[in-house]
């Protein structure tokens, strides 16, 4: 009874393995119920009853023969790189058939109408105006949304190559292409030289402004230098008009003091020196100094005792001429 007991559960273990798998990181697992096409999340699965497809991007390349508006013949290479979409599995299964390749056929189908699309392009353009830029723009903005109804999500579109059959079309557009990076270089040194040409024009501009606005400056400080220094010399002057005033008041009230008190001319101090040789020297004849120096400059005070000493020599001299009579 244990035998056929164990042999049970071998048979079970050894159905269920191969009936179930177990569900990979980059697998999307589908299964179909009532209809529709629905992603099993689990992580085991049974492999009879449901579809496991790769949800890994995949790459792909399509090289064809395009003709542009002037009937020239264009090899045309492009690369794509594509995903199932998550949201459009139904569409996936539909395009690409209920099978683990799928997104490879979906892809291939694809391929086709992007072929589509690039014959129109190419048919509408002369061969001047096909770049790889324009084509790849052209291409994501009509792929793009046509892929979803393949139930693919794309991930990458580029243009790898547009060449031309005729060789002699290579060589002429290449020898084009260089004249015209020529010109292009050409021109951006001479727009190079007349910037620069402009900058220097305009820096000297400004440093002649400059130097024109300094002297300006200059000027001006000068001319209130001069003010300040006239300024100066004017408050001198009357400065020194003022002292002399001052002066010439102070003498005129000393002359008035003389001549109402003469006897104030023997406080003087020549007088005074006058006075004292005499005592010593009664007999000599003394010299006394009325120099300038001893008394301020144009001094009414000189005039009056230079008058006054006239006077006494004077009346001593009649005096002495009576006697000897």
């Amino acid at each position: 009874m244990l035998e056929i007991f164990s042999a049970l559960i071998g048979i079970i273990i050894i159905y269920i393995s191969v009936l179930y798998r177990r569900r990979k990181p980059n697998q999307i697992v589908l299964f179909e119920k009532n209809n529709d096409i629905k992603i099993r999340k689990s992580r085991y699965y049974p492999r009879h009853l449901c579809l496991a497809i790769s949800g890994s991007a995949q790459s792909a390349s399509l090289e064809i023969v395009a003709e542009d508006k002037g009937h020239l013949f264009l090899n045309i290479r492009i690369a794509m790189t594509a995903s199932a979409s998550i949201d459009n599995i139904d569409k996936l299964i539909r395009a690409g058939g209920w099978d683990k390749t799928c997104v490879r056929n979906a892809i291939e189908e694809l391929k086709v109408l992007i072929e589509s699309y690039i014959k129109e392009f190419c048919s509408n353009h002369e061969i001047e105006e096909i770049s790889s830029g324009k084509l790849t723009e052209f291409l994501s903005k009509k792929v793009t949304g046509d892929a979803r109804d393949f139930g693919l999500e794309i991930i990458s579109l580029t243009t790898q190559a547009i060449d031309p059959q005729d060789r002699e079309i290579v060589v002429a557009m290449q020898q084009q292409e260089e004249a015209r990076i020529k010109e292009q270089t050409e021109d951006a040194r001479q727009k190079s030289r007349t910037s620069i040409a402009k900058a220097k024009a305009k820096a000297d501009e400004q440093i002649t402004l400059a130097e024109h606005a300094l002297e300006l400056k200059r000027l001006d400080l000068k001319k209130e230098l001069e003010e300040k220094e006239a300024k100066i010399a004017e408050k001198r002057i009357s400065d020194e008009l003022h002292r002399k005033n001052m002066q010439l008041t102070f003498d005129k009230k000393e002359m008035e003091l003389l001549k109402s008190n003469p006897e104030l001319l023997m406080l003087s101090p020549q007088l005074a020196r006058l006075a004292e040789a005499s005592q010593q020297l009664p007999n000599a004849k003394t010299v006394v100094s009325l120099a300038q120096d001893h008394l301020p400059n144009g001094s009414k005070l000189m005039e009056t005792i230079q008058d006054v000493l006239s006077t006494v020599f004077s009346n001593k001299s009649g005096t002495t001429k009576k006697q000897t009579k």
